[in-house]
């Protein structure tokens, strides 16, 4: 789990904002000291960006530099009935049995449409679990609660690990 306030996204595109602004300077002025900063600010930023992007899949479990989380059970299921579909289809070309092959069709389909489902609610609830992290987190920092401050950013994580286990199943997709 993360518990660095400054390990995310946003702040690694701000320290890259901030590099190239450096690195632009340092060419106009003529200082190599500050550009070179400034290049090596913008690499450590996309190195921090790079990372909090990095997630693994192990079947249902998605783990990303902020956690581990379970994927929604319709990826799952659909992502099974797709592999059932797909082997009755084979079957009823190997043997051919028209009803079984289309039996695997519908059902390979059917599981393409549940996983999906499931995809865009472990991206939704990604995103609204982050933002609410977020600002519960902030809220819960003016107050100086500290088990709410934790409680906020363990909610922040689980959706950042959720959202980045959908986008890595849907890149996954589109680039097959």
């Amino acid at each position: 789990m993360s518990t660095d306030p400054n390990d995310s996204t946003l702040n690694s595109m701000f320290k890259q904002a901030q590099g190239a602004a450096q690195s632009v300077l340092g060419s106009i002025t003529g200082n190599t000291a500050d550009k070179n900063q400034g290049e090596s600010t913008k690499a450590d930023a996309q190195a921090e960006s790079d990372l909090s992007h990095t997630t693994a899949k192990a079947g249902p479990i998605t783990a990303s530099s902020s956690g581990v989380a379970a994927d929604n059970q319709d990826r799952t299921q659909g992502s099974w009935n797709q592999t059932v579909g797909s082997g009755k289809e084979m079957l009823g070309n190997l043997t051919g049995a028209e009803g079984l092959k289309k039996e695997g069709v519908r059902q390979n389909e059917e599981g393409k449409e549940q996983e999906a489902a499931g995809q865009v609610k472990d991206y939704g609830s990604g995103i609204a679990d982050r933002v609410s992290g977020t600002v519960g987190g902030a809220a819960a920092s003016l107050t100086g609660d500290k088990a709410e401050q934790e409680k906020r950013q363990a909610q922040h994580d689980q959706g950042k690990t959720l959202q980045r286990g959908a986008e890595a199943d849907i890149q996954k997709q589109a680039d097959a």
